[in-house]
């Protein structure tokens, strides 16, 4: 069966595959938010738990919108929590600990993103939570892991282990500053991917023996994972990754900039004739990869963007795919919200909000796609303990008089 025979409708007999798995998040801004979100959006049921009053920390970040109470919902905290249910505890309450404790004695997935030996001292770490359930599977994420480092205790958020993994001198110019932050929040969702996958792959093992266990995330190790190509080129040689040979450049058409990689002999072909410089195949001076390298600004350059210059990204990308090089118009934001690809592929998530601004807020979508599993329609962010008494009631069995009691002594909120 190919993807899309069966529709949304008549895929739902075949559930998801994470249906009736249970994930209790003790989570703050993003790296492991982003991993709980995607396991809620393969079907897992997410409790987060969050500090009464504040809450996660990416609920104050900029830009931000108001919730239904007039409370400020920051951006990191809106792409990042869908599908996810809310509960208010104070971990310093020894009420709201037991609460923590009693939910994570349920869950199949606990999982944290504390920094190192915060969870221990609580009496939440994986130690604690394995005595109480060893089916547990135990996720922690950090900047630096929770075993041997001589970073452990250095706090991090993304730009540090992208920086440390070697991602900002990946061609950078000489004589100009690292660029922080380049792609974004990639330290989070990097790690929040490999996250994932650990987690899926214990789940698995706890299938077939039984047993949990710790699943332990470094951010550092995440982005060393992801910097294969700078670390494998530096190590046989290649110090300098701008000097690679071939042609993997930008090139300037009249609305902006587009990508070409050339790395074949036959596309390098197909390039020159179709820019209208036959005679660069024949050149010496063209002989192969690393000539094309030592001649890219004063030759192919200008050739190229002779070519290009009364031409749109699209139709020059067009042009060079239907010869058979590799190209892509390089997009900002907008033009990404604006491709037909994204919308076909269901790549944006469109949240409605709630203080009157008419456009959604929007996030990316599941980029796995699978083809017995149908995507569910955007469900939104919880606010702020927003089922803290669901929570209480129905997964822990407490009467209205037990809720109200612990709401007045501050154990939740």
């Amino acid at each position: 069966m190919s993807m899309g025979e069966v529709g949304d409708e008549g895929l739902e007999r075949f559930g998801k595959p994470l249906d009736g798995v249970r994930v209790l998040a003790i989570e703050q801004m993003q790296a492991l938010p982003y991993a709980t979100q995607m396991l809620a959006r393969f079907g897992a049921e997410v409790i987060k738990i969050e500090s009464p009053g504040v809450g996660d920390s990416g609920r104050t970040s900029l830009p931000s919108m108001n919730d239904p109470e007039g409370r400020k919902v920051g951006v990191t905290f809106l792409r990042n929590n869908m599908g996810k249910r809310s509960i208010t505890v104070d971990l310093k309450n020894p009420e709201g600990l037991e609460i923590v404790r009693k939910l994570a004695a349920k869950a199949d997935i606990v999982c944290e993103n504390f920094k190192p030996g915060v969870a221990a001292r609580l009496g939440l770490g994986y130690e604690d939570i394995a005595a109480i359930n060893p089916r547990a599977v135990y996720l922690s994420v950090s900047g630096f892991g929770n075993t041997d480092s001589p970073y452990t205790s250095w706090p991090a958020y993304a730009p540090i282990a992208e920086g440390m993994a070697g991602l900002y001198e990946f061609k950078r110019a000489p004589g100009i500053a690292p660029i922080v932050s380049p792609l974004g929040a990639l330290g989070d969702t990097g790690s929040a991917l490999f996250a994932v996958i650990g987690v899926l792959a214990a789940l698995r093992h706890r299938d077939a023996t039984g047993q949990g266990q710790y699943v332990d995330i470094a951010m550092f190790d995440a982005m060393v994972a992801l910097n294969d190509a700078g670390i494998s080129y530096w190590s046989m040689g290649l110090k300098d990754p701008g000097l690679a040979p071939l042609i993997n450049h930008s090139f300037k058409a009249f609305d902006g900039y587009l990508i070409i990689q050339c790395a074949r002999p036959h596309m390098f072909k197909a390039l020159a004739e179709l820019v209208g410089h036959p005679e660069w195949v024949d050149d010496p001076r063209l002989a192969g990869p690393q000539d094309w390298f030592n001649h890219l600004e004063d030759v192919i350059r200008p050739g190229v963007e002779g070519w290009a210059a009364d031409k749109s990204r699209i139709q020059a990308c067009a042009a060079l795919s239907g010869v058979g090089v590799a190209s892509g118009p390089i997009y900002n934001p907008g033009d990404v919200i604006e491709d037909e690809h994204v919308r076909r592929r269901n790549m944006l998530v469109p949240m409605e909000r709630t203080d009157g601004v008419p456009e959604p807020v929007l996030s990316p979508g599941n980029p796995v796609k699978l083809s017995k599993v149908a995507e569910p329609p955007a469900s939104r962010v919880p606010w702020l303990g927003e089922h803290t008494e669901e929570i209480l009631r129905e997964e822990l069995g407490l009467s209205a008089e037990e809720i109200a009691r612990l709401t007045e002594s501050g154990a939740t909120g």
